[in-house]
């Protein structure tokens, strides 16, 4: 998602395949991860503490308009992430990104937008096609 707001490696492709969509699922895990990398950059010194805010502002507007979907993170999410961190374990699934992919697969996304490798074969292997391909 910080690819929507922020230029680096992969930011023009990610907005070709999100712009104009009216499905795109987001859950307050991604924009946790979002402001977390954000942070980071805050800490490195190439954002300041007010874009940060600004940007974590914006983010959840969006979220809270309804330009993106919310999803939760539930109980039944987190049995879910439990159940693909055991059955996929050839793929390195990390916790975070097997929350996300059950996430997806809770609101029975048929898709996943991920520049992460790890995560994009974990999505293949429960047949959600991937984005970018």
């Amino acid at each position: 998602m910080l690819k929507l707001y922020l230029p680096e490696p992969g930011s023009d492709e990610f907005n070709a395949v999100v712009e104009g969509r009216d499905d795109v699922l987001v859950s307050d895990l991604a924009v946790t991860e979002i402001i977390s990398a954000v942070a980071r950059r805050l800490r490195q010194g190439s954002f300041t503490r007010e874009a940060a805010r600004r940007l974590q502002h914006v983010i959840l507007g969006r979220l809270d308009e309804g330009v993106y979907h919310r999803v939760e993170l539930t109980r039944d999410v987190h049995r879910r992430a439990e159940h693909l961190l055991l059955s996929l374990p050839e793929t390195s699934l990390r916790a975070a990104d097997a929350l996300h992919l059950a996430l997806a697969t809770s609101a029975r996304a048929a898709s996943v937008a991920s520049f992460d490798a790890r995560l994009a074969a974990a999505a293949r292997a429960v047949s959600l096609a991937v984005y970018p391909v």
